[in-house]
């Protein structure tokens, strides 16, 4: 009986000293993960209640995710935005390499104040490899190739659906929606955002492979606007030349007829309008054929189309190619009247959007133009004003919705190589703050930005160097890439530029009017292999073969009865339209269910 006392003394005793060892352990822990307290950087990000809060509910409801193994002593950390990710034994101990293409007027990343900020900011080091896009796009295949050397991440991916859906098969992509616990900023986007998040989900696994960029302004939706000459149109009004139209009316948002346009591009036709003696040098009207912006898709909203690029848009929940209605066929016919007779300058459907812009500068040459802005085009922007969508023959009257997506999928990935991803991904979730978006995407506080904020408490621009222009201080020192700037950002963080603002308002008045609402464009949309497969092998031919007709038609007169029949054979039989878009109906219909 006493052996057995004793021997139950003995293990109540080394149980005892398990448990204060447990406990000490628990202790060390808290101690090491706990960063040093830095002073605040320029990157220091926005803290506001509404962001603030949810996480530290959650923190209260639900276990908070341990520290992963190996990082400990690095004092590893996620949830305090203002303190460093990294302690300084993890600053020296830890490194990553990040290959990413850059644009040829940047600085190299690793000389970039906004990188040293971040690094001051977070201890996560970083190592750029910067090469230019040309030779990022022949080096990604061998990149992808080399599973012995690759880097930790790639930065502006540029990754499709297809080679997602391909490496995250192979196990060589992380899966970044398994690390979103260490990412609050990009979780809460995920949470608010569902649309974001369904078109980042990869449809084989429901996983996310890729960080995307967003960049809300409402810009791109419609990359057309149509600006028309002030002077010569009132010289053609004086003339008695156009109907209906006074000079008094000569303002921002006048909507024309398409017979008073036809009246007034005569006339600019055949009189010479900017003085210099000559009546063959003035463009009527002009445009960059097939540009993403300023192309000729606009003119077909006078027959009630909302036409773009691809000619695919969402009507009623439906997916409608533009080229299978009659409408189209007639608008065609109208529109190649018109270059018949000279009226739209045939160099539109040859020029590049480089010539376009040459051509617009200097003596005045362009009566009417397509652009996103005039101030790019021309030299004297003040003397043209923004219309509204002509109107057509038949009263329509609406306007492109262009397929350019504001959410720019697969910008970032990680390799599965990355040896601690959760530092890496918490690092890239810095940049999904508005404070420090808005450096990334247009400079860094201390040479685009004051250091102290408005009265808004909002970034203020700095003046610019002398001779050097906006765009010219945003290339050299703004990575670009991830970013968030949304409502948020917009009005309680950074102003919009000017000229995106002054694009925005004229949108407002001349363009989103005239969409309706039942008519939207794409987002972007994740396909199973199958799909891609389709996609791939008849997409390209599709497209090839309405391009070819199309500009065929606009030159040279238009289309006949038969051959719009032949085309609607084709495009029913052996270029597969109807699987290419069953394809992108089911995409969608799966998108717009979650």
């Amino acid at each position: 009986m006493k052996k057995m006392k004793k021997w139950l003394i003995v293990l109540m005793m080394a149980v005892l000293v398990v448990t204060l060892t447990a406990c000490s352990g628990g202790n060390d822990k808290k101690e090491a993960a706990a960063p040093e307290q830095k002073t605040e950087t320029a990157v220091a990000p926005e803290k506001t209640e509404e962001k603030a809060a949810e996480p530290e509910q959650k923190a209260e409801t639900a276990a908070a995710p341990a520290v992963p193994a190996g990082l400990e002593a690095y004092g590893f950390q996620w949830k305090d935005a203002s303190a460093p990710i990294l302690n300084e034994e993890g600053a020296k101990a830890l490194s990553f390499s990040i290959y990413s293409s850059k644009n040829a007027s940047a600085l190299d990343y690793n000389d970039m104040k906004i990188m040293s900020d971040l690094y001051a900011a977070t201890n996560v080091r970083v190592n750029w490899e910067n090469v230019s896009e040309s030779v990022y796009s022949q080096q990604k295949n061998l990149i992808f190739g080399n599973k012995d050397n690759r880097p930790d991440a790639i930065y502006h991916a540029g990754m499709g659906a297809g080679e997602i859906i391909k490496y995250a098969k192979r196990k060589v992509l992380v899966p970044i929606s398994d690390y979103l616990e260490y990412m609050p900023n990009f979780s809460k986007l995920l949470e608010e955002r569902p649309d974001i998040k369904n078109q980042l989900l990869n449809v084989e696994d429901g996983k996310i492979y890729s960080l995307p960029r967003i960049e809300e302004m409402g810009l791109l939706q419609s990359p057309n606007l149509l600006f028309l000459n002030i002077n010569w149109t009132k010289e053609a009004i004086e003339a008695g030349a156009v109907s209906d139209l006074t000079a008094d009316q000569l303002k921002d948002g006048l909507a024309l007829k398409s017979s008073q346009m036809e009246e007034i591009l005569t006339y600019f036709r055949d009189h010479d309008m900017n003085g210099n003696g000559k009546t063959d040098d003035e463009r009527p009207m002009s445009f960059v054929y097939n540009n993403w912006q300023g192309n000729q898709c606009d003119l077909y909203g006078m027959f009630g189309l909302n036409d773009n690029l691809e000619h695919r848009v969402i009507v009623d929940g439906k997916v409608t190619y533009t080229i299978q209605d009659e409408r189209f066929k007639e608008a065609t016919n109208f529109i190649s009247k018109w270059v018949d007779a000279g009226l739209i300058d045939k160099v539109s459907f040859e020029q590049s959007q480089d010539n376009f812009l040459a051509n617009g500068k200097g003596m005045e040459t362009y009566g009417a133009f397509y652009w996103w802005e005039s101030e790019t085009v021309v030299s004297n922007p003040e003397n043209y004003i923004v219309c509204s969508p002509l109107i057509g023959p038949n009263g329509d009257q609406t306007i492109c919705v262009s397929n350019n997506p504001e959410v720019s999928t697969g910008e970032v990935i990680l390799f599965s190589s990355c040896k601690y991803p959760e530092v890496l991904l918490a690092y890239f979730d810095r940049y999904y703050d508005p404070v420090i978006s808005a450096q990334i995407n247009y400079g860094p506080i201390g040479i685009v930005y004051e250091e102290a904020r408005d009265e808004k408490g909002m970034l203020v621009q700095k003046a610019l160097p002398e001779g050097v222009t906006t765009d010219e201080l945003r290339l050299q020192n703004a990575p670009l890439g991830i970013i968030y700037l949304g409502e948020y950002a917009w009005n309680n963080v950074v102003h919009m530029e000017p000229r995106a603002q002054l694009r925005l308002e004229r949108l407002q008045q001349c363009a989103k009017p005239f969409v309706p609402e039942n008519v939207i464009p794409f987002p972007n949309l994740q396909f199973t292999l199958e799909e891609l497969n389709t996609l791939s092998n008849y997409e390209t031919n599709l497209n090839d073969y309405i391009r070819t007709n199309l500009i065929a038609w606009l030159m040279k007169g238009g289309v006949s009865d038969d051959a719009w029949t032949a085309f609607q054979n084709d495009l029913n039989g052996k270029v597969n339209l109807a699987g290419i878009q069953k394809v992108y109906q089911d995409a969608y219909d799966r998108y717009a269910a979650k």
